[in-house]
């Protein structure tokens, strides 16, 4: 029997201590994806009653890139608080983290809700204000990165920090999945990928998330930040390293990582 809010609890404290505890499908083996996503929406409701704020979701693991890295094969989400924000350029601080990864993808600003089931493309472009280009800081409570699909659900997504792109950029005239992105670290070029590698556009990555959240009667609301997913496999961060992903008509966005960053 799976303690949803033991898990939960478990999950809290080792965010709160850095020290990563052992993977739930390695304990519970009959854990369920509904269980997973049950111990996730109770780690939200407990920051929340800490003081965070929800101020969007993020979708996981759209590129074959980053399901072959941690050996699943669908999409996941979690939750956005407003205590994992950053900025274009800011630092962000190492030791606020466990084992954190960059990823670099596109994030949407709603300007209207969008409440599965049966949401369209079309209807993720009509909800769309604007979009950035962000890097995402993923991170694991579970340790060694030992996850299977139920344990990074679990984990609120394996979600940890957010940086934003300060120029949004309409979606009018714009192919996404076309859209190119080059990434580099510490000015040195690494590689590069398009919004194809996102579920085949981005913006199938949101329709998937509503219809997806609408069975556990979560919706995408208006003035929402939607991270859509990362156009490469994740990057592992090293104290000192900086981070840019520049992206075709959207601009760039960049952050670097020390052990004296800004503390939220």
């Amino acid at each position: 029997m799976v303690v949803v809010e033991q898990l939960a609890n478990e999950l809290i404290r080792a965010e709160r201590t850095k020290t990563p505890i052992a993977p739930f499908t390695e304990r519970f083996p009959a854990i369920s994806l509904p269980d997973a996503y049950q111990i996730q929406l109770n780690y939200v409701e407990q920051k929340k009653a800490q003081g965070a704020r929800v101020v969007g979701k993020k979708i996981g693991a759209t590129s074959k890139a980053i399901q072959s890295m941690f050996g699943v094969n669908q999409p996941d989400y979690g939750h956005l608080f407003d205590t994992m924000m950053y900025a274009d350029g800011d630092t962000v601080p190492l030791e606020s983290l466990l084992q954190p990864k960059v990823e670099c993808e596109i994030a949407f600003v709603l300007k209207k809700d969008l409440v599965g089931p049966n949401i369209t493309a079309l209807d993720v472009i009509e909800a769309t204000d604007y979009i950035v280009p962000a890097i995402e800081i993923i991170d694991s409570r579970i340790e060694d990165w030992k996850i299977r699909f139920e344990d990074t659900v679990s984990d609120n997504g394996s979600s940890a920090l957010v940086v934003m792109g300060t120029k949004p950029t309409k979606l009018e005239g714009l192919d996404l999945s076309c859209l190119g992105m080059n990434l580099y670290q510490n000015g040195k070029y690494l590689e590069s990928a398009t919004g194809a590698a996102v579920l085949g556009n981005p913006i199938y990555a949101i329709a998937w998330l509503a219809n997806a959240l609408s069975e556990y009667e979560v919706s995408l609301f208006a003035g929402e930040i939607i991270l859509t997913g990362a156009f490469t496999a994740a990057l592992s961060i090293e104290d000192g390293d900086t981070f840019t992903a520049e992206f075709a008509h959207l601009g760039s966005v960049s952050a670097s990582f020390s052990n004296g960053g800004n503390l939220k």
